[in-house]
């Protein structure tokens, strides 16, 4: 299986890294290009094949797509002639709708439209797939099992895309943002701030873990955390009466809004 990608910056990096970590496809069986001598360089550290042209990936028998979605017409027009008749082709694009891709091909390609997360760049990504009508079964397990390379990897219908996408998408920066502030408030409570920020991570990080592996609701869990009069408690009371959750639920909003509009 030759793999091509399109773009290789931080995103492709990560999807890169874990496929070859993975023993999937080999480095070898790997082409990427990109005008960025950094992102190339990058990419032939770890054995992958490089070039500035996008007409290189012309051969793959799958292509990823994984430009800016402002560059994407440009690059459909420029590969659109060159890309296998039996390939498969993979977006990685927020507003691409597998109808629109195909109006910009002009024909009638097998598409996978999909979105990944920077989490993949530590093997931990949560990535959404759906599927074109006329991709098989057989055609959608191999790509799912390159997204499962580097993190989870879940099939939806293309209606709960944008929803699924700034949930898994947009929310690590959320989540950076809300390390962030923990660390602070470390920091304004005495703590070093780098032990402050090692003391948040892995606290979101084993929560994160906690709900994955128990199963159980996270309010159930949340619980299990608050005893009555305890500390915990308070600090449950200042976020609620500060409208945590509902700012939360506003950014994923505001982020899906958009998401639709690209």
């Amino acid at each position: 299986m030759k793999l091509g990608f399109i773009g290789a910056g931080n995103m492709a990096s990560a999807m890169m890294k874990g496929i070859v970590s993975s023993g999937i496809v080999k480095a070898s069986d790997i082409i990427t290009s990109d005008l960025s001598p950094e992102a190339l360089e990058r990419a032939k550290s770890i054995g992958i094949n490089t070039g500035c042209d996008n007409k290189i990936t012309a051969g793959s028998d799958i292509v990823f797509l994984t430009v800016k979605p402002q560059f994407y017409s440009e690059v459909i027009a420029e590969i659109k002639d060159f890309v296998k008749e039996e390939a498969i082709v993979v977006t990685v694009a927020p507003g691409w709708t597998i109808e629109r891709v195909k109006a910009a091909f002009g024909k009638d390609i097998k598409l996978i439209r999909t979105m990944p997360n920077t989490p993949a760049m530590v093997l931990s990504g949560m990535s959404e797939l759906c599927p074109a009508d006329n991709v098989s079964e057989a055609e959608l397990a191999e790509v799912k099992a390159l997204y499962e390379s580097f993190g989870r990897a879940a099939v939806i219908p293309e209606r709960l895309m944008d929803a699924a996408s700034t949930v898994a998408g947009c929310s690590p920066a959320f989540v950076y943002m809300f390390i962030e502030a923990l660390g602070d408030a470390g920091v304004k409570e005495g703590l070093p701030r780098a032990q402050a920020y090692e003391f948040a991570a892995q606290a979101v990080l084993g929560s994160a873990k906690m709900v994955l592996q128990t199963g159980l609701h996270p309010g159930a869990l949340k619980d299990m955390v608050t005893s009555p009069a305890g500390t915990t408690i308070e600090g449950v009371y200042a976020l609620e009466k500060a409208g945590f959750r509902s700012a939360v639920i506003d950014a994923v909003n505001a982020a899906a809004e958009k998401s639709k509009k690209i």
